[in-house]
Parts: structure tokens; C-alpha cells; sequence
């Protein structure tokens, strides 16, 4: 059964009514046909309506939308021969952010991303997509890794944010993640990253410190959730709709700014709709990006990708 949307009952209602006649039989299947199509046609004509004037907001529901394509399948359809890397060294395993080395376009790489899973039991698994600080470090790990070997990075962000637990802080989350930005920084090797739905504060960029970030169309990238922020300045989750207006939090708005490089566009009705569809375009992106970037002295890609983020808010302020 699909999982709709609340702005998305318009559509619902038509798609529901179209699988009730499907199910019909008898003398008028020409006609229950005829019904079909036109009743498809309205349903496509009514998609493009909602679609194309999504608020801040509803891109936030779309970018949560269980039925996304998650980490775990971008890897497994984009990345050959990939072999998982476990643990931190130092610590622990964190199953929140998954990563290993493997085969893209006939280039080895090394590959990570924050998974959320897709049940109930591979959600609790994963800690719902928030890396503890082995997460983070073992990040930094299979970086080192890529340096070592001269591989280049791809990275898959889609998390609501770092874990915030009493445990995760102990154990040193802020630095966790700004380690691995620092190290993030300083690789000679290319660095691709792409937001596939929530891009949520430092755990987000902890990933995304690369040559290029892409976003899919309908994903979101901010410092902090609508909800979180609306509970810090109104005091009340409530106004979540009115903070992701203020965050700036949509890959259009982003890609003004000069925060992230390039919009991947999603199927009609966001990515959920045309899984296959999207991890395509994402796999697509993600190999004209390391064409562009490969055959880059690693002393010009480290000054490059330095001076992108320092470059970061100066947009519109001289």
C-alpha cells in the first residue's frame, strides 16, 4: 500500500479509484479501460500541479518520505565488488553510517553514507540514520584509506542529524564530527557528495565536506531541523512550517546561495515514485562530477575544496 502525503490526497484519491477499476472485470472492460487512462491522465496533470509549487515545508515531508531509495540501495545498485568496512578502531561498530570500498564506473572508491532503513527493525538497527561518534570516526577511517590508496570519495548524506545521546556526547560527538571535516579537508583525492533526503546539521556536513555536493531536487540541507529550530525561537514545534521557510533549507535556495553545486532532478512526485528512475540520475551525477575533477593535482583539489568553504556566506554581502 502506498504511503501518501497529506498534501498528496488529491492524487491519492484518483490513484485509489484507478486500482478499484483495475480490479473490475466483465462485459465493459473496454470502457473501465477508457476510465483508466483518463482518470491516469488527470492523476499525472494533478501530480504536476502539487509538485510544482511544493513549499519549504512539504519538500521537507518529501525528503522524509519512507519510501525513498536509502543508502544501503544507492550502493548496491551503483557500486560493484563493494566490501564493507566495520568499526572505528577505537571504540565500536555504528551501524548509522555504512561504508566500505568497491567499483564505480570501473574506478575503485571508497563509499559511505548515513542509512536509515526501511523497518522497523533495520531502522532500530541503524539508529534511524544518527551516527553515534564511531560512526564519525569510522568515517575518518575509510578516508585515510582513500588517501592511502589515491581512491576517490563518494558520499550519500541522509540523516536528521548526529545522535545527541548522553553516551554520544561522553564519548566526544562534536569533535567526532569536526574531525572529520578537518580530514575531509586536507584528502588529495576527489570528493563527491550527494544529499539523497535530509541533510540535518553537523552530521550532514561531517559527509558533505566535498569538491562537490549535489542535492536531489526534492532532499533538504540545513543547520537544523524545522522542528528543532521552531522549538528554540517560538518554543513550540508548531511553527516547523514557518522556520523551514526561514532555514533556507531547499536545494533551489541552496544551490542559489552557492552552498551546494548541482540539483539532481527526481522522477514526477519525488523519488519514492521512480526509485530506479533516481538512483540512475543520482549514479550519472555523481560520474560527470568525478570527471570533472579527476586528473586534478590532490595539492589543487585540497586548495580548492579549502577555499569553497571558506568562500560559504560571502554570497550577496559585498
Amino acid at each position: 500500500m502506498k504511503h501518501y502525503l497529506e498534501f498528496e490526497k488529491p492524487v491519492a484519491e484518483l490513484e485509489n479509484k484507478i486500482e478499484e477499476l483495475r480490479h473490475l472485470s466483465g462485459d465493459d472492460e473496454l470502457n473501465i479501460a477508457e476510465e483508466v487512462a483518463r482518470l491516469q491522465a488527470k492523476a499525472e496533470r494533478q501530480l504536476k500541479t502539487v509538485y510544482a509549487k511544493l513549499t519549504p515545508w512539504q519538500k521537507c515531508q518529501v525528503a522524509r518520505h519512507p519510501e525513498r531509495p536509502h543508502v544501503k540501495e544507492y550502493i548496491a545498485k551503483l557500486i560493484e565488488d563493494f566490501t564493507s568496512l566495520a568499526g572505528d578502531r577505537l571504540y565500536a561498530e555504528d551501524q548509522a553510517i555504512v561504508g566500505g570500498i568497491g567499483r564505480f564506473g570501473g574506478r575503485t572508491v571508497v563509499v559511505m553514507g548515513q542509512e536509515k532503513g526501511n523497518d522497523t527493525n533495520s531502522r532500530v538497527a541503524h539508529n534511524f540514520g544518527m551516527a553515534r561518534p564511531e560512526g564519525y570516526r569510522k568515517a575518518q577511517r575509510l578516508m585515510h584509506l582513500a588517501q592511502r590508496f589515491q581512491v576517490p570519495v563518494i558520499t550519500f548524506v541522509d540523516t536528521a542529524g548526529a545522535y545527541p545521546g548522553v553516551g554520544a556526547e561522553e564519548r566526544g560527538q562534536a569533535e567526532a564530527i569536526a574531525r572529520c571535516m578537518d580530514v575531509s579537508l586536507q584528502l588529495e583525492v576527489p570528493v563527491v557528495a550527494v544529499v539523497v533526503g535530509e541533510g540535518g546539521s553537523g552530521g550532514a556536513i561531517a559527509l558533505a565536506t566535498a569538491d562537490e555536493v549535489l542535492m536531489l531536487e526534492h532532499s533538504i540541507y540545513s543547520v537544523i531541523s524545522p522542528e528543532g529550530c521552531a522549538s528554540i525561537l517560538w518554543r513550540s514545534s508548531e511553527q516547523a512550517q514557518d522556520a523551514a521557510e526561514a532555514l533556507k533549507l531547499t536545494a533551489q535556495d541552496l544551490k542559489n546561495l552557492a552552498i551546494i553545486d548541482r540539483i539532481v532532478p527526481e522522477p514526477l512526485g519525488g523519488a519514492h515514485r521512480g526509485r530506479e528512475e533516481t538512483i540512475k540520475a543520482v549514479g550519472q551525477a555523481v560520474e560527470e562530477a568525478l570527471g570533472r575533477l579527476e586528473g586534478r593535482s590532490g595539492e589543487t583539489l585540497r586548495a580548492a575544496r579549502r577555499q569553497k568553504f571558506l568562500d560559504m556566506g560571502k554570497k550577496g554581502l559585498s
